[in-house]
């Protein structure tokens, strides 16, 4: 179970390409109709390459190993994704390669309706391109659900 000591822990920096093959795939998994994840040729001309859907960010998962996250320890069989938030402060665009590195930005404890204490652990994965530039941050909640007392 996470705690406060696990705050400002920090997992190994990831490298994750943006394909266009991979951001067409995961437009069509979410069925999202939206042509320019389809027509390259369009989005050149809109916006210099095809950029990516909102939560595109959420298959870096596909990137990460044991050593991009932080050293916390979860009991996987009360484990629950609570929340995901994305913010983005410069575009996302097929051809960019991001790094991203995941730190425990929070924990806290709150007593859980069916009994027990569940702990909230909030996850920060800050996103660099190619050039440094920040370009987005996902935050995840992972719930750790209480056991009955």
């Amino acid at each position: 179970m996470a705690d406060k000591n696990d705050i400002g822990k920090t997992g190994e920096p990831f490298v994750m390409p943006i394909e266009w093959g991979k951001v067409r795939e995961f437009a069509r998994a979410i069925k999202d109709p939206n042509p320019l994840y389809f027509d390259r040729e369009q989005a050149r001309q809109q916006f210099g390459e095809v950029p990516i859907p909102v939560t595109f960010l959420m298959t870096s998962a596909f990137w990460q190993d044991e050593r991009s996250m932080p050293a916390v320890s979860f009991d996987l069989s009360r484990v629950l994704h609570g929340e995901q938030e994305f913010e983005f402060f410069k575009p996302i665009r097929v051809g960019d390669v991001l790094t991203g590195r995941t730190l425990v930005a929070d924990v806290y404890e709150r007593q859980g309706g069916r009994g027990g204490t569940m702990t909230f652990t909030v996850l920060e994965t800050t996103y660099t391109n190619q050039n440094g530039e920040k370009v987005a941050v996902a935050r995840s909640v992972i719930v750790e659900t209480g056991t009955r007392g």
